[in-house]
């Protein structure tokens, strides 16, 4: 009978007799090849729903497939073995720790140095979900059973799959190289002082994402999405010990290839996704492009502050109003979506030299505002300058405040304001800086008290006209 098809006692008595049959095997090797892994297929089958699998969600179930997984004599018994033991710690979680316990751990680290997707993936995604919550030493796979540098291996292998032309890879390769980035991510998050032992795989996974032809609608959803999840965990600065060639980050052939193609990424998503979306699935590409700045060399360094801040262009009204990067990424900043709002933040902070008034000249006092405000720091007293006087480190030809050209400003058409009116406007402006100073955000004197103290401000006479 189909083994999808049967349920209750029957299932439960099949599932018994199948793993008697694997235990009797182990002992007496009285069933081919063949056998086994039909037998271990048809425990696949059962498996895939936990009720009444009893003995496969058990110590000695898991035993019985670990032991065919690592030893079995042929691939296709091991692979058959180890699907199941894959789709048990997926579906039980108490069963993670029951498979470490085997201490089969160490010898299916040194099984991912393999040619084979199927078996890469398998293996990958056991060890994946053995970093939840498990005792397993990770350390020690790295240090004694070669975990390490298999995956490297895979990285490596799979970054060859992808020839300059451009190549969409297989399936399974893309599952395979899919949770072995997921296992680098695991490894790298849970235990940062690992991070550096795949330092030899960020030249590799930046190769991939350079290569990537097809990239989906939704780049950060498939595979150039978990490339940089993984790469966000490793350390591009070299801070464990482990140094990097520059030339990984910026190739010699073109040193801003990378940067252009993750730009490039971070403009489609900005484009695509909504704001709670990009919340989630950018932060990780945000500070990889955080520490590429930091670590470029003058060339990329000039190549990413042309793409990532406002231009000349934009000024034609006021920033953050146009259709380009900046101007979205500036836009979103001033969402309720605070990870996000960092993120922009700190980029356009570092874009600046981590500079209070580079940063107020690139993109504006309002929006810098609530940037060095969130970061706790003064705006410049130049900011105060503006209000008073109009004088700032700006460009004469630019609004300091909207970062707008002035003669691009739109002219007022409206009548000339009686004096009534411009004594009710000053009088509003007086409110709102001193509540501005009030919160903090500024840290210089009311220019109105300043003109009247300095004897530059006219009281209007009670009979004035004010028609």
């Amino acid at each position: 009978m189909d083994p999808s098809k049967m349920n209750g006692a029957e299932k439960l008595q099949q599932v018994a007799q199948l793993l008697g049959s694997l235990e009797k095997d182990i002992k007496g090797k009285n069933l081919s090849s063949a056998q086994r892994v039909q037998i271990l297929l048809a425990l696949r089958l059962h498996g895939t729903d936990p009720r009444n699998a009893d003995p496969i969600y058990s110590k000695s179930g898991i035993e019985i497939l670990v032991k065919y997984g690592v030893d079995g004599e042929t691939a296709d018994v091991r692979r058959a073995a180890l699907r199941c033991v894959a789709n048990a710690l997926l579906l039980d979680e108490k069963m993670r720790q029951v498979f470490v316990d085997t201490g089969y751990g160490g010898k299916l680290a040194e099984r991912l140095k393999c040619d084979n997707s199927e078996d890469e993936m398998v293996t990958s995604r056991i060890l994946f979900l053995s970093t939840y919550d498990t005792t397993l030493d990770f350390e020690k796979l790295i240090r004694e059973h070669s975990l390490g540098d298999n995956i490297n291996y895979q990285i490596a292998r799979h970054a060859k799959q992808f020839p300059k032309g451009g190549k969409t890879l297989s399936q399974i390769d893309e599952l395979a190289l899919i949770d072995t980035l997921k296992l680098i991510f695991n490894i790298s998050k849970i235990y940062p002082d690992l991070a550096d032992t795949f330092t030899p795989s960020i030249q590799s996974i930046f190769k991939i994402i350079s290569r990537i032809d097809d990239v989906p609608s939704k780049p950060l959803d498939g595979l150039t999405g978990y490339l940089i999840n993984a790469l966000s965990t490793l350390d591009l600065e070299g801070k464990k010990g482990k140094k990097l060639d520059s030339s990984a980050l910026f190739p010699k052939f073109n040193q801003n290839c990378n940067v252009d193609k993750l730009i490039n990424i971070l403009d489609q998503s900005v484009s695509i996704y909504k704001s709670d979306d990009l919340e989630a699935k950018t932060i990780p590409l945000f500070y990889a492009l955080i520490t590429i700045f930091e670590l470029a060399p003058d060339g990329p360094r000039k190549y990413m502050q042309w793409l990532l801040l406002p231009e000349d262009n934009d000024r034609s009204q006021p920033i953050g109003r146009s259709d380009t990067l900046s101007s979205k990424l500036l836009r979103l900043s001033t969402k309720p979506y605070p990870k996000l709002k960092t993120a922009i933040s700190e980029l356009m902070f570092v874009l600046s030299g981590k500079n209070a008034e580079n940063l107020t000249k690139n993109i504006g006092y309002g929006f810098a505002a609530g940037f060095l405000a969130s970061r706790g720091m003064e705006i410049p007293q130049t900011a105060g300058e503006a209000f008073a006087t109009n004088s700032s480190g700006f460009s004469p030809d630019v609004n300091p405040i909207t970062g707008q050209r002035w003669a691009a400003e739109p002219k007022d058409q409206e009548p000339p304001m009686t004096n009534e009116q411009k004594e009710r406007e000053a009088e509003r402006l007086f409110v709102l800086f001193e509540r501005a100073r009030a919160n903090g955000i500024l840290q210089v004197e009311n220019p109105v008290a300043q003109a009247v103290r300095e004897g530059r401000f006219e009281e209007l006479p009670d009979d004035a006209d004010s028609d």
